[in-house]
């Protein structure tokens, strides 16, 4: 093979991978039906929140896990509970010191196919920590538009969420059970 040839089967080549390394396709997320919540436990009662302020850009493609994307920041103090005293309590220094640390953020690192159900690997920082998370991926495209759905389980102390009393997990739980239904658009 000359090195014409070679040149010439090496762009062939790359212009042929090219629809393959399309990018993924971008939403936007609905305020209206999309919710972002979390549950855990106190005393051994189990309790809801919610997050009303966040945002989130969402590139997906179940086709093309490679090239989607997660990125999402939460405004730690618009979380509510439904309790006075719970939610007086969260943003304070014992929970998510939202005077120092206002903002909780998880953005992916990459996806994965475990049988039918496909997981987004990530990084979540809060309370100035970064571990890496893990999350159950449901998408359900509908018209020009879907559902997302994701959801898993963060261990509070790996964040330092919950200190002084608080850290003793018969009084509150560690695991707690995050949450999101996204109503998303294309864009």
């Amino acid at each position: 093979m000359t090195l014409r040839n070679h040149y010439r089967s090496l762009t062939l080549l790359f212009a042929l991978a090219l629809p393959c390394m399309a990018s993924a396709a971008d939403y936007a997320v609905q305020p209206s039906g999309s919710t972002l919540g979390f549950t855990s436990s106190f005393q051994g009662s189990s309790f809801d929140g919610q997050f009303s302020k966040w945002t989130a850009a969402i590139s997906y493609d179940q086709a093309k896990l490679a090239a989607s994307k997660f990125d999402v920041t939460v405004d730690l103090s618009s979380a509510k509970t439904g309790d006075s005293d719970r939610d007086s309590a969260l943003p304070g220094a014992d929970f998510f010191d939202t005077a120092k640390y206002p903002q909780a953020h998880f953005v992916t690192t990459g996806f994965r196919q475990q049988g039918s159900q496909v997981i987004a690997d990530g990084n979540l920082t809060l309370r100035g920590v970064t571990k890496p998370v893990s999350l159950n991926v449901t998408f359900k495209p509908q018209g020009s538009g879907a559902t997302l759905d994701v959801s898993g389980t963060v261990n509070r102390l790996d964040f330092g969420v919950g200190g002084g009393q608080y850290k003793d997990t018969t009084v509150i739980a560690a695991a707690v059970k995050v949450t999101a239904h996204l109503v998303l658009t294309a864009k």
